[in-house]
């Protein structure tokens, strides 16, 4: 059952959807040879925090961390390791969930780290495609 929010439910919703990309930004600057998973956990984690808010995945269900980072054949929900360094080549799909004020916001991206093969960037390409032509049908009535 769907239930109607008011408009400061939406309100509350938005803003956790403002924290959620500008922590998305914050991250997208240190995607480099050279970072560890585990360190653009912190990031996340720590940006999150100083905008008031908190990492919707840390410790649910026993999750270790802030963000799931699955890099080249890991499909989801990845545990960053200090252990895992990003290098020239690989792609990195980061899922991120923030709560402020009760309110959920989550999205997972997918990036190239330097210099990535043709066969990646065209896959980058046609899934982002995918995903545009699916956000088109979103719209009040339209049923999944």
């Amino acid at each position: 059952m769907i239930s109607l929010k008011s408009m400061r439910e939406i309100e509350l919703m938005r803003q956790a959807g403002m924290v959620l990309s500008k922590t998305r930004l914050e991250l997208e600057k240190h995607l480099k040879p050279g970072i560890s998973t585990h360190q653009l956990d912190l990031i996340a984690e720590n940006y999150i925090k100083s905008q008031g808010c908190k990492a919707s995945f840390k410790n649910y269900n026993g999750f270790p961390a802030s963000i799931c980072a699955s890099v080249n054949e890991v499909v989801i929900h990845g545990i960053p390791k200090k252990s895992i360094v990003l290098k020239d080549g690989d792609i990195i799909s980061i899922d991120l969930g923030v709560e402020c004020n009760g309110y959920h916001a989550d999205s997972a991206w997918t990036y190239p780290i330097g210099k990535v093969s043709s066969e990646v960037l065209q896959l980058l390409k046609v899934t982002k495609e995918a995903l545009d032509e699916g956000l088109k049908m979103v719209k009040p009535g339209n049923r999944v």
